[in-house]
Formats: structure tokens, sequence, C-alpha cells
């Protein structure tokens, strides 16, 4: 089959990482992904199903693996070779179409008994993700044994299927499971049961939160901040009060608050921030601009930053993560939460482009550039992939 593969190499990790840094995506030509024709991935036990992709998207934690800035916090939990890929939209042998929830908790890896995040159907915090009969692997894409959805077959677990209604485009679709994250941190934001909540960056996990606040929560007041035209303009669209420049979001938080400013900090402030971009910078001013006793989610990887703290310390801030998804507070799965959020907001219209894996350079350039090339999310496109067919 056709497959793109990541191998465990330091020396092209080392230049992807010169390369990423010079221009965003150029890992892709100088690092450890390959395109590569390698045999499909075998079953790893009873309750595990072929499928093979149509659409596959290009995240944010894969660009930074490509471009060598993936923390090392990750290594004892991925397996190598691994075929990236956990954004998938696929067709099972019996031709159902389906979306995977890609994190490979205890029912996948076969542990009994199941953790007790799995046990409540929490799967994003499973403590076995290393662990059972598989390979580590803390999701599908990061995991030798599955494959992942870079390629023209993987290896998905029964628990992990979500079928997809006939009238929901491929582009939709696969929009899903980008969409279960930005929930999970819309989630932690609105558990407070805040009125104005702030959207640090508008990349695709910002704008897919944007949706999601105003859609869990029609009256709030949401703030949001974009570097690039198309950034603001679908950030309005999708429910954003205010759109600014980045560097006009702590005025205009001060304003909607009516707080003071001292310095780079407020004395008030909103009620929950959602970092979407997990740099040093971007954490720095969630904390500025998070009221006393607020609520900061940190939906962007932050990976290694240096951030001072003392603000989290003085206004007694909670500082919460929103990793993957689950099953919510109502009861229902954030999967099918996000089905409901892709249909309601037409979440498909921000699957900006599609490649063939031969052309897999180019998309991660355009998936890494694409806040300033006017895009949001990319996919890899394998529906007229010659070896998809013949497997």
């Amino acid at each position: 089959m056709k497959a793109l593969v990541f191998e465990r190499d330091v020396a092209r990790f080392a230049a992807a990482r010169v390369a990423g840094a010079i221009v965003p995506g150029r890992g892709a030509s100088h690092g450890p992904l390959r395109l590569r024709r390698t045999e499909p991935p075998e079953a790893p036990g009873e309750g595990w199903v072929a499928v093979r992709p149509r659409l596959s998207g290009i995240c944010g934690s894969d660009l930074a693996t490509i471009d060598g800035r993936a923390s090392r916090y990750f290594e004892p939990v991925v397996s190598f070779p691994f075929v990236p890929g956990h954004e998938i939209v696929g067709d099972l042998d019996d031709g159902t179409r389906v979306v995977i929830e890609s994190v490979l908790g205890c029912e996948a890896r076969a542990v009994t008994p199941r953790c007790p995040a799995c046990a409540r159907g929490d799967v994003g915090g499973c403590r076995n993700v290393a662990f059972g009969h598989l390979e580590p692997g803390l999701q599908t894409g990061f995991c030798e044994e599955t494959g992942g959805g870079w390629s023209t077959l993987l290896r998905a677990h029964t628990s992990q299927l979500r079928p997809v209604p006939d009238e929901l485009s491929d582009e939709a679709a696969v929009m899903i499971e980008p969409t279960a994250c930005a929930l999970r941190g819309a989630f932690a934001a609105v558990e407070s049961v805040p009125t104005t909540v702030a959207v640090v960056g508008s990349g695709a996990l910002g704008l897919l939160t944007i949706a999601a606040l105003r859609h869990l929560g029609p009256d709030l007041t949401v703030l949001a901040s974009a570097r690039y035209p198309t950034q603001r303009r679908l950030a309005a669209e999708l429910g954003a009060d205010q759109v600014l420049a980045p560097e006009e979001l702590l005025r205009a938080v001060r304003a909607t608050t009516g707080s003071m400013r001292i310095g780079d900090q407020l004395t008030g402030g909103a009620d929950a921030v959602v970092d979407c971009v997990g740099s040093a910078e971007s954490i720095a001013q969630s904390l500025a601009v998070t009221r006393p006793r607020g609520t900061v989610v940190l939906t962007g990887m932050p990976g290694t930053v240096s951030v001072d703290l003392t603000g989290l310390w003085h206004k007694e801030l909670r500082l919460a993560g929103a990793y993957a998804y689950g099953v919510e507070a109502d009861g229902r799965r954030t999967f099918d939460h996000a089905l409901d959020l892709v249909i309601a907001a037409d979440l498909g219209r921000l699957l900006s482009a599609t490649y063939p894996l031969n052309r897999y350079r180019e998309a991660v350039e355009h998936a890494a550039q694409a806040g300033p090339r006017g895009a949001v999310r990319i996919a890899f496109d394998l529906r007229d992939e010659k070896e998809r067919d013949n497997l």
C-alpha cells in the first residue's frame, strides 16, 4: 500500500527542525517523513477492522512533529515507524463510512479492567496509552501497529468507529474530530457559567472553538484575536462578537468588562479565556486578560515554554488543559456534539484545500502556512489513490 511513514531518525529530525524554523512546513522535505510502499498493517487482535481513508486532515500536532518542534514529553507514548493522520473519514469493507475517535484507550488495547477514565467513557484520560497488547501510541496516527490516515489503509478498533450520516459530505465529516477537540476546550471554559470569554488565536482550532462557544452559549460575549483577514472574517461569521488583532485584545477585554489596566495586566477581565495557540506569548496574554479566579483553558499544544506565572498565583486563576474527547457532563459523547456542530455551523467550509499523498511536501507547507495564505484546514485526499481499492 501507499503511506507516508515517519521514521526514527535523529539526524533527519534535526534537519527538519532547522528547515521548519526557516520555512514553516519545510521539515517535510528534509525530515524523517517519507512516502513509502509498504505492507498493510495486520489486525492487532479481535475487534480490529480495516479502514480505507477518504480524507485525512493535517493537524497542528502533525506539523509540530514534522518540523521537529514536538515536545519530548510524547516520546514514551509514540512507537516508530508510524503513519501520521488522526483526523480521518474513511470506508469499512462493507462500504460503511466512518470517522475515528483516534485515542487508543483501554478497550482498543484489550486492557481489563478498564482504567477509571475509560470506564466512564472519557478515553482522553486513559492511563494505558503505552500498555496492553498494542505498541505505545497516544492515538491512531502515532502508533506503529495501527497505521494512520495518511495512507490507503489503516486499522481501527470497533470502539473507535462512529458512522457518518449519508447526507454529510466527506469534507464536513473530516472536520468532526478537530471539532470534538475544540468542543472539549469550550466545555471547560463554560463550566463556570461565564458571561465573557476570550479566544486567543483564530487558526483552525480557534475558529472551531469560537463556533463551539457560540453553540454552547448563545448569550455569551465572545471576543477573539486573529492575525489574518480570512481568520477575521470567519471568526465573525462563526459567532465572535468582536474580532481583534492580537495586540488589541487586552484593550477590548478591558473595555468590555469595565476593568482597569495596570501595566500589561487587567484588574478584572474575561471570565474565561481559551488559548488556541500555545506559545509563551499567548499564554502570558491569556493570563493577563483573565479576571481574578477566572479560567484559562489551553487547547493549543504548548510544548516547552517559559511563562511568568505570578499572575496565576496572584489572581488565583484556574489553568486547565483540554485534550481529545470522551463523554461530556450531559452524558453525550463529544463526537456526537461535534457532529451536531459541524452540521449546524457548516464547518466543512473550513477545509480549504486537499492534496494527493505524492504532493505531501506541498500539502504540509500549505498547512503550516495556512493563516497567511488565507487557508484554514488542509487534508490529504485518498479517494483517487489506485492502491485504495486493491487492498
